[in-house]
C-alpha cells in the first residue's frame, strides 16, 4: 500500500525538537526524510543520555523513519553537495537561528533559483519585530505566547505545561503549512516559503484565553472559580473556563495522580447528586440550575470530592461513565506507557534499535486508512551517507574521500 507522501523528498536541516517533530510526522506520512547533520551530529544525540555512548531517547523519539547523512556545509564542496540536495528535494525544513541559512549562502532567492518547486519551511522563535533575535526555547515560547500567564492557581506563580506546545506544537503547525504549500504546488507548479514562529503557535493554542480577555471587559468570568478579577485573564487552576465547568477531584488513596477530571453539564447534575448520595440537591433551588451553581463552583466540586475521595479513581470513573458524565482519570506517564488500549491503537509502540535495544516511543496520532504508519527506528549518525550520496551520483570512493577530507 502506498503512503500519502510517497515520492516526496524532504531535506531535514532541523535539530533539537520543534523541527524534528515536524519532519518525523512527514516521515510517518510516507515522505523520504533525509536528516542532514553536521559531522558531529544533532546535539540531542548526546543530551539527557540514559545509556553511555548511545543516542539519547531525546533524539531517538524525535527522528524515527528518517535517513541520516552528515555534511559540513561550511566547506565549498559541502555547499556544492547541499545545492544538489536542494535541487532534488521537494521540501526543505530548518530551525536555525534567524539568518543562519542566509549566511551559508542559501537565501530564499538562491534556493528558488536552484529549485523553483521547493517548499522551504522555517521554524523560528518569533516573528518580525522586537523579539526576532531572542533565543527561543520551549518554555520561553509558552511564556510569551499566553500559556504561562494563564496556567497555575490564582495564588501561585505562572506555570509551564508538561505538553510541549512550544516545540512539538509548533512542529504540527509547520506540517500543516508544508502540506498546504505542497497542495498549492499541484496547481501552480511553484514552491513557496512557509514560516512558523513558536510564539505564534503557542498563541494559536491559547486563543480561548484571548476570547476571555475580551469577555472580561463586560464583567467577571462566571465560569471561573476565582473570587476576584482584574483587567487580565487570571490563572484559574484546573477550571475548564468553558461553557461547562470542570475540576480535578481527589480519589483514594490520595496519591499524586489519584484524580478524576469531572465536567458538570446541566443534564448531568441530577445523576451526579444521586451518585454522591445527595439527591436532594437536584431540586434544591440553591443548586438546581447552572446559574445558581456558577457562583459556588468550589463548593460544588467539594461536594463531589467528598464522595470521590473515598474511592479509587477507576471506580469513580466507572460510576460516572455509567451515567454519561464527561470525565477522565489523570493518567501518569507510567500508566500511559502501560495502557493496553494505547498500545492497541499504536500510540505507545516498542521499537528496536541496534545500539540501545528496544525502546518505547509515541506512535503517529495521524491515522489514515490508505496510509498506515509503521514506526521505524531513528538512524545512526551518517548511517545513510553512502546510500544518499550514491543517489546523487557520488561513488563509494568519492564518499570515502569526502569523509577523509572532513566534508561529511
Amino acid at each position: 500500500m502506498t503512503k500519502a507522501l510517497e515520492g516526496v523528498r524532504v531535506l531535514d536541516m532541523t535539530h533539537v525538537q520543534s523541527g524534528p517533530s515536524a519532519t518525523q510526522l512527514l516521515a510517518w506520512l510516507g515522505a523520504d526524510v533525509i536528516k542532514l547533520e553536521s559531522p558531529t551530529g544533532d546535539i540531542t544525540r548526546k543530551q539527557l543520555r540514559d545509556i553511555p555512548d548511545v543516542d539519547s531517547l531525546y533524539f531517538t523519539m524525535l527522528n524515527c523513519n528518517k535517513r541520516s547523512i552528515t555534511l559540513n556545509t561550511k566547506s565549498e564542496r559541502g555547499k556544492e553537495i547541499l545545492t544538489e540536495l536542494i535541487r532534488r528535494s521537494d521540501v526543505m525544513v530548518e530551525n536555525f537561528g534567524p539568518g543562519a541559512v542566509d549566511r551559508m549562502g542559501f537565501t530564499w532567492e538562491r534556493i528558488q533559483e536552484i529549485n523553483p518547486r521547493i517548499v522551504y519551511a522555517s521554524i523560528k522563535g518569533f516573528g518580525e519585530g522586537p523579539y526576532t533575535k531572542f533565543k527561543a526555547y520551549e518554555v520561553v515560547a509558552q511564556a510569551m505566547g499566553g500559556s504561562m500567564s494563564t496556567t497555575g492557581f490564582e495564588d501561585g506563580p505562572p506555570l509551564a505545561t508538561g505538553a510541549q506546545i512550544g516545540d512539538s506544537g509548533t512542529g504540527v503547525h509547520c506540517v500543516a503549512g508544508i502540506l498546504a504549500a505542497l497542495y498549492q504546488r499541484t496547481r501552480t507548479g511553484r514552491g513557496q516559503r512557509v514560516n512558523v514562529a513558536m510564539q505564534h503557535a503557542v498563541l494559536n493554542l491559547c486563543r480561548v484565553k484571548l476570547r476571555d480577555q475580551q469577555r472580561l471587559t463586560h464583567g467577571p468570568l462566571t465560569e471561573y472559580p476565582n473570587d476576584s478579577f482584574g483587567d487580565e485573564v487570571p490563572r484559574s487552576g484546573n477550571a475548564s473556563g468553558g461553557g461547562q465547568p470542570g475540576w480535578a477531584v481527589t480519589c483514594a488513596p490520595g496519591g499524586p495522580n489519584d484524580y478524576v477530571y469531572v465536567i458538570v453539564q446541566p443534564v448531568g447534575w441530577e445523576p451526579i447528586t444521586r451518585i454522591i448520595g445527595r439527591p436532594e440537591l437536584a431540586e434544591d433551588p440553591e443548586w438546581a440550575t447552572p446559574e445558581v451553581r456558577l457562583p459556588k463552583l468550589g463548593k460544588m466540586f467539594q461536594l463531589i470530592e467528598e464522595w470521590s475521595s473515598t474511592l479509587p479513581k477507576w471506580e469513580v470513573l466507572e460510576q460516572l461513565n455509567a451515567h454519561n458524565i464527561p470525565c477522565g482519570p489523570i493518567l501518569s506517564t507510567k500508566e500511559i506507557v502501560e495502557d493496553a488500549s494505547l498500545a492497541a491503537n499504536e500510540m505507545v509502540v516498542r521499537v528496536d534499535h541496534p545500539e540501545r535495544g528496544a525502546f518505547t516511543t509515541v506512535g503517529s496520532p495521524l491515522k489514515l486508512s490508505d496510509s498506515p504508519v509503521e514506526v521505524d527506528r531513528s538512524p545512526l549518525l551518517g548511517e545513510h551517507n553512502a546510500e544518499v550520496y550514491g543517489e546523487l551520483g557520488i561513488g563509494d570512493e568519492d564518499v570515502r574521500l569526502l569523509k577523509a577530507n572532513g566534508v561529511i
